[in-house]
């Protein structure tokens, strides 16, 4: 097992998976000692995969096995990973601003040409075919997804969060995507993000939330210069004001120079880039692999992390704890996996991820406060 008996004397600071909440959780959150970078939570990498379809995989085992296999896992939906204890969701979206751009993925042709037995259907409400971001992991390639478009992601989520009124902030990841070559292989041409796309992607997410259940980059920064300044003195709210809502991320470092383009220190976006560490839009950054000394040295400064425990089932597939191990104790306050604790690996072993007690949240290990009790 790779729970430590300090792992298992961390007070609970969320909803267990067997529903009931620990009386340290009530008074922690009357108080509201404890912010919200001194928590940690399970989330999912590429959250919206429904998998890759029968046929498609069998194509793909052909021309690519690695990458098939590193391809071959597959979620819940959304509301159901949340119910299971999910508390970051990751959704890769391409823009799409004038509808169809990727409605016929060059791989449903691929197994018809193969004269292999026909999928179910990709896109039956035709929503391919409207203006909107889409979610997806590779267009043409891996494309199915458990919810579309990226707005009715999000519906999905704030229905969820309305019914189960003061849970622990759902932190939604999103990754940007306008890559239009995997491998040799030339696919759809992606649209570009822009400033004026950020702009579409900022008014869509304010859409369906209202201000009062987001925590963006200005409520965070408060009084001080930059987001960073704020982070490093402490700034972030407690989970006591945090709880009900969402906080969005940026997955891509190389973007946020435009996503932050005429809104320094990121006034007035919703996102928070992931920065780099000391520039003046950091408050969250990503280590996904670590190592473990570099991310609990930044989660004492102040910082929230992100970090990958599996990648590519290759973990999964060995039963090789050791990352998710390290990830755990490094504090990172995400930690990201293909398999939570309710879709555990199906392979020897059955690997998966889950916190002391399969709780939903606890108290960081690295930079708990006196609250949670005695390190």
């Amino acid at each position: 097992m790779f729970l430590t008996n300090a792992g298992m004397a961390l007070l609970i600071v969320g909803v267990a998976l067997g529903g009931t909440v620990a009386m340290e959780c009530q008074e922690l959150d009357r108080d509201g000692a404890l912010k919200l970078n001194q928590i940690q939570l399970i989330g999912t990498h590429n959250s919206y995969h429904a998998g890759i379809a029968p046929s498609e995989s069998r194509l793909w085992k052909i021309r690519a096995l690695s990458a098939w296999e590193g391809l071959d896992y597959k979620h819940e939906p959304l509301m159901q990973q949340l119910d299971s204890g999910v508390r970051q969701i990751e959704l890769d979206i391409f823009a799409d601003s004038l509808g169809g751009r990727y409605a016929h993925p060059a791989g449903l042709e691929m197994v018809a040409a193969a004269h292999l037995p026909p999928d179910p259907p990709f896109d039956p409400e035709g929503l391919m075919m409207r203006p909107g971001f889409k979610v997806m992991h590779v267009q043409d390639l891996d494309f199915r997804s458990v919810c579309q478009p990226f707005k009715a992601c999000l519906e999905e989520v704030r229905t969820w969060s309305h019914s189960h009124p003061g849970h622990i902030p759902i932190f939604i990841l999103v990754e940007t995507k306008q890559e239009s070559t995997h491998g040799p292989m030339h696919l759809t041409e992606a649209e570009a993000f822009t400033v004026k796309t950020f702009d579409e992607l900022d008014a869509e997410i304010r859409s369906v939330f209202p201000p009062e259940e987001l925590i963006t980059p200005d409520d965070v920064r408060g009084t001080c210069d930059t987001l960073n300044e704020a982070v490093l003195t402490g700034k972030w709210p407690t989970l006591k004001s945090a709880r009900g809502k969402v906080i969005f991320l940026m997955d891509q470092r190389h973007v946020g120079p435009v996503y932050a383009q005429g809104h320094p220190s990121l006034r007035g976006r919703v996102l928070f880039t992931n920065a780099v560490p000391g520039e003046p839009d950091a408050a969250f950054t990503e280590l996904n692999e670590g190592p473990a000394s570099k991310i609990e040295k930044l989660v004492r400064e102040g910082y929230l992390v992100r970090a990958r425990t599996d990648e590519s089932t290759h973990e999964a597939r060995m039963n090789d704890t050791r990352r998710r191990d390290a990830m755990i104790a490094s504090g990172a306050q995400i930690l990201s996996t293909d398999y939570p604790a309710s879709e555990p690996a199906r392979w020897e072993g059955n690997y998966f991820v889950a916190l002391p007690g399969n709780a939903v949240a606890r108290c960081n290990p690295v930079n708990w406060p006196e609250e949670c009790g005695a390190k």
